[in-house]
């Protein structure tokens, strides 16, 4: 049997509970796994602090009183002290851990709570060297061995987001999905790359300054979309734009708007940074271009609003096959068990 524990879990909305719930899912059909979950609230948000002290200490006295499985997979690297009931059963556990972008990189902010989170996280990887560490990038990867964590597998994200069929036909119009904060780049982009393209912006509003973009004459707000409607949005849009821009101590883990506009017919841009890189299989599934660099995103925008219908029915198709194959949940649960059952 393996345990699979984690404080991310639904009600709560994140990707990380993304994560958990469709990893778990999918483990389940190939191996024996119990999990150990601590439900978020019902309005959507993280379980308080109260409950994650609750839940520890029961995780710790149920692990105590079973038998000990042969892995136990931890949903984040925040979580690391609760592998450490493993030592007092085994002297070499297989510990597997799954790591994500703020996951690790809040260690790199400058202010104290940074500073605290990265002893924090060097005080687990001295205490668990052994440790088997899943990042879903090489910029996770990197963020965390800056605090002493070594990656064993680099394992990319996936969606459940599907279409038949390419869209038949597009509005004109960019599509922005995702949070309002600087390191995502809607302002950036609305206000330095120069093109007449209307704009829509499908997200929620994280920081006030970021909300300045809605009051751009070429912007529409839609606010948060079910994702139904956000499907329905991705395939009429001419281009998803995924501008993330360069900012110290903030990078972008993974990006899994890249994967799921592409695997339902949309054409993706994305910026060449964090995650990204992983998240976009470059003039595959999307383009990556330059973050910072409005002439690229110029260029690249002129191109394919210049494209006949036959020129972006091919590259769609294609595309949103790619996708598909490549940004699946088996394929994560099969990378996944290979780290379980690895030396």
């Amino acid at each position: 049997m393996d345990l699979f524990v984690t404080r991310k879990w639904p009600p709560a909305v994140g990707g990380m509970e993304t994560y958990c719930v469709e990893l778990t899912n999918e483990l389940e059909s190939h191996t024996a796994l119990r999990k150990v979950v601590l439900p978020g609230k019902e309005d959507g948000s993280p379980p308080s602090p109260t409950s994650l002290i609750g839940f520890a200490a029961r995780f710790i006295f149920r692990y105590l009183r079973s038998k000990p499985p042969r892995t136990l997979h931890i949903g984040d690297l925040a979580s690391w002290p609760l592998a450490l009931v493993t030592l007092l059963r085994s002297p070499r556990p297989n510990i597997v851990i799954s790591v994500h972008g703020t996951d690790a990189g809040y260690a790199q902010r400058k202010h104290l709570k940074g500073k605290l989170y990265r002893a924090y996280l060097k005080a687990g990887a001295t205490l668990l060297r052994s440790a088997k560490l899943i990042s879903n990038s090489t910029a996770t990867k990197d963020a965390a061995a800056e605090t002493g964590w070594c990656t064993q597998r680099i394992i990319p994200l996936a969606t459940n987001l599907r279409a038949a069929n390419p869209p038949t036909s597009c509005d004109g119009h960019i599509l922005y999905a995702g949070r309002l904060i600087p390191r995502k780049g809607c302002r950036w982009f609305v206000e330095n790359v120069r093109t007449e393209i209307p704009v829509k912006i499908a997200g929620t509003i994280w920081d006030e300054e970021e909300s300045e973009v809605l009051k751009h004459p070429r912007v529409e707000f839609l606010g948060s979309l079910s994702q139904e409607k956000l499907l329905s949005e991705y395939r009429r849009a001419l281009c998803v734009v995924v501008p993330n821009i360069e900012i110290d101590g903030d990078f972008e883990g993974f990006g899994l708007v890249a994967p799921e506009a592409a695997a339902v017919g949309a054409v993706v841009l994305a910026a060449r940074t964090g995650g990204l890189v992983e998240a976009v299989h470059d003039g595959v599934t999307g383009f990556l271009l330059e973050p910072g660099e409005p002439a690229e995103w110029e260029s690249k925008l002129g191109e394919i609003a210049g494209w006949d219908y036959q020129r972006r029915h091919e590259f769609i198709a294609a595309s949103m096959a790619e996708a598909q194959r490549r940004y699946s949940w088996s394929r994560v649960a099969e990378e996944v068990l290979q780290v379980y059952r690895s030396s």
